[in-house]
This record gives structure tokens, sequence and C-alpha cells, in this order.
């Protein structure tokens, strides 16, 4: 059996896996990540960090962490290379409740609520790239999608601590990706037909 340690290092290692060839693909210009949809699972994600860390979730924190780090660098070059800077005011009222869930933890002082709120702005934090995906499917990295959903089950495995808090947002991150995989491969699909 693996030890969490071992787990936790091979999520990051897919992490890694994932994201290098889709910077890659930022910088050739084949990808264009959605900047607000980045910007916000940035700040989410690094609040889930802690509030992981907070209750216990031990190593199997540590992918969090590191792709809070990758992915704010994803929204950096999203925004540096103007790649899609369409900000809707749906996308301004995600950003804001992000911001809204730190205040949120800071006076329930329970970071099973933040974490909460965080998963379902993080998931909603999906729906401009739904969209863009929708419309143009060849701007996004079907394995990407796949690799982050697979290092979002393997986390899940390595955490010392299993409870709402360390396992919700990663198990509904695994199924968003899973989800806007299915949506790529079929409109492409109906796009070549």
């Amino acid at each position: 059996m693996l030890s969490k340690e071992t787990l936790s290092l091979a999520a990051i290692a897919l992490t890694f896996v994932a994201f290098i060839p889709y910077i890659r693909s930022i910088f050739n210009q084949h990808t264009k990540p959605h900047v607000f949809s980045w910007l916000i699972w940035s700040i989410t994600t690094f609040i889930v960090f802690f509030a992981q860390l907070d209750d216990g979730a031990g190593v199997g924190a540590w992918p969090t962490g590191v792709s809070a780090c990758i992915t704010s660098f994803v929204a950096y070059l999203a925004y540096l290379k103007k790649a899609d800077i369409s900000i809707s005011k749906t996308d301004s009222l995600f950003f804001v409740a992000a911001i809204a869930s730190l205040i949120l933890w800071y006076f329930t002082s329970e970071p099973l609520s933040a974490v909460v709120v965080l998963t379902l702005i993080d998931t909603l934090g999906f729906a401009p790239t739904f969209r863009k995906v929708y419309d143009q499917p060849y701007q996004e990295d079907r394995a990407f999608y796949a690799l982050i959903a697979l290092r979002n089950i393997i986390a899940i495995s390595a955490l010392e601590h299993f409870s709402a808090t360390t396992v919700l947002f990663p198990a509904v991150i695994a199924f968003s990706c899973s989800l806007l995989l299915v949506l790529i491969t079929y409109r492409r699909h109906r796009l070549s037909a």
C-alpha cells in the first residue's frame, strides 16, 4: 500500500504533468484560458488549501497548495496574453463571492462553511469556461482536464483526515473537470461532423 506522502507526491507530479503542457499551449496561443475563471479558481484553491490544513488534511493538502500557486500563474498568463479577458456581471459576482467566503470563515471560525461556499463558487467559476468551450472547444486541452480529475482523485487518497472539509473540494473539482472533458469532446465531435 502506498504511503500518504507517496500519494501526495504523485498528485503533485500529475499537477505538473497537466500544467506544463497547458502553460506551454498558452504561450503558443493554442489555449486561451478565461482569465476570470482562473482568477476565481486561484483564490478559491488557496482558501481551500488553508481550510484543509486547518482541518488536519496533512500531506493530502499539498497538491491543493501547489495547484493554487500554478493556477495563479495561469490566471496571470491569461491576463498577460489577453487570452479571454471578457468579464460578465456573473463573473464579477463569482469573484466577489470568493472574496466574501474569507469573511464567512473569519466570522464562523468554521472551515467547512468556507469550503462549502468556495466549492460552490469554484464550480460556478467553471461557467465562463463551459460557455467558452461550447463555442470554441478547440481552445481548451482535453488531456489537461483529464489529468486534473485524476490528480484530485489521488489527492483525496492522500488525505490524512477525511471529512467534508477535506474531501468536498477535490471531489467536486474531479467531477467538474470530467464534465468539462465530456463537453469538449462532444462539441469537437459535433463541429467536425
